[in-house]
């Protein structure tokens, strides 16, 4: 199907360009000033004013899908990410059967071919069944892999660690490391600050997390592997990674939204506010704000994980651990970080595209000749987030009620539609 786009504002090297876009046979085929010429072949979106930006990218997902489908499916969350704007993702393994090897990877693989409407790009496991005793089948798995991660459970050996290093550096392959010690845990579920204390709620320290990205990079240096920490929350994780980098370290990292704009101060007794790692104090969310403006922190992940109503109605004691976010993800951080000057808008898509493509090899750009792969907000229209409005099969955010700017009109993938709200 062929497209036209007229008088939209497109981000074209690193800066906005009112512009008309058109679309033939799944590619992008001119991006003009020019007054378009239409024929009856083409589709005309009428979006004059919206802002077309390259599709988004988020290197942490769950999926959910095969194990897990009542919390969500691939295709429902893909439809999720599509309403958030995103076309490619990348979806975490702690899985039924997680994707050791060729046989457990290939299940995944079917379903994301047959039912995905973006790009799913699967991580492979560290260990066997996440274990982290024995190697996962490098070899089998790595050529249809994103990377390695033993998401959701930090490795906690450390000659563990520094083999499976040695051995996914072979492949060139990333490993996205979910750091925490489970020594330091001690029961605890949200951060270990004022609100943990004034509720009696057991709390997780912050050294949970650092200390073994301080481990990690030391590993790093000796074994010069690709490193990714996955969802940065404290200070000390900002400072550490800061200096590996002037080091010359090969380490990128993320960080989510529900950090960047919420402190452990705007909790409430409620499981949509219970992830891992928790919401933390306001100096660790200032830390981070500095590390995205400074280029410490690479990149905005949503860690969308879908729970069922059940599993998250326990309160911040009984709750599974998890939020969803694909859906909410562009708009609170354009009202939040944007709207109030923090950051450019250029920097956001820097976080959300340009940056997770270049360092994960996935995505496409928005240029002339390439895959059609592109969202389209409105960014003066402004709404209530509502779940039950959520394509996501999850419903459980700490944004809920939350009013905020930036309306997802279309999402194209490959030149189709993945999302269209009108």
């Amino acid at each position: 199907m062929n497209y036209i786009l007229p008088n939209v504002n497109v981000f074209v090297q690193g800066k906005f360009v009112n512009s008309n876009i058109f679309i033939m046979d799944g590619l992008i085929s001119k991006i003009s000033t020019t007054k378009p010429s239409y024929s009856s072949d083409m589709i005309f979106f009428d979006m004059e004013g919206c802002f077309v930006f390259p599709g988004f990218i988020d290197v942490h997902v769950h999926l959910r899908e095969p194990g897990f489908f009542y919390k969500e499916t691939i295709e429902a969350g893909t439809k999720a990410a599509a309403h958030g704007g995103y076309t490619a993702v990348c979806t975490m393994p702690n899985l039924s059967p997680t994707p050791d090897s060729r046989e457990n990877l290939a299940l995944q693989l079917e379903i994301i071919k047959k039912n995905a409407c973006i790009h799913v790009h699967p991580y492979g496991t560290i260990s066997v069944g996440e274990n982290g005793e024995e190697f996962a089948a490098y070899d089998e798995i790595a050529e249809d892999v994103c990377g390695f991660s033993d998401d959701g459970k930090g490795v906690q050996n450390d000659d563990f660690m520094r083999s499976a290093m040695k051995k996914i550096s072979k492949y060139g392959k990333i490993i996205a490391a979910h750091c925490e010690d489970n020594t330091l845990l001690h029961g605890g579920y949200i951060h270990d600050g004022e609100y943990a204390a004034l509720h009696g709620h057991k709390g997780i320290c912050s050294a949970s997390e650092w200390k073994q990205i301080e481990r990690d990079l030391a590993l790093v240096k000796e074994t010069g592997c690709k490193y990714h920490v996955c969802h940065v929350s404290t200070k000390e994780s900002v400072a550490l990674i800061r200096k590996a980098k002037a080091d010359g370290i090969d380490v990128t990292c993320e960080t989510g939204p529900h950090y960047l704009v919420m402190n452990d101060h705007m909790l409430q007794e409620d499981g949509r506010f219970k992830m891992n790692p928790p919401i933390r104090s306001e100096a660790d969310r200032l830390a981070l704000i500095e590390g995205i403006k400074d280029g410490t922190i690479d990149m905005i992940a949503t860690d969308h994980a879908p729970h069922s109503a059940e599993e998250k109605s326990k309160g911040l004691a009984g709750s599974m651990m998890g939020v969803v976010g694909l859906e909410t993800a562009f708009p609170v951080l354009y009202t939040e970080l944007v709207q109030t000057k923090i950051i450019t808008l250029e920097k956001l898509i820097e976080l959300l595209h340009t940056n997770p493509r270049e360092r994960f090899g996935i995505g496409t750009p928005l240029e002339v000749g390439q895959p059609a792969d592109f969202t389209v907000f409105d960014l003066n229209k402004r709404y209530t987030i509502n779940p039950e409005e959520f394509l996501s099969m999850g419903r459980s955010t700490p944004f809920a009620g939350k009013e905020v700017a930036a309306c997802c009109e279309l999402t194209l993938c490959g030149g189709n539609i993945a999302y269209q709200r009108r």
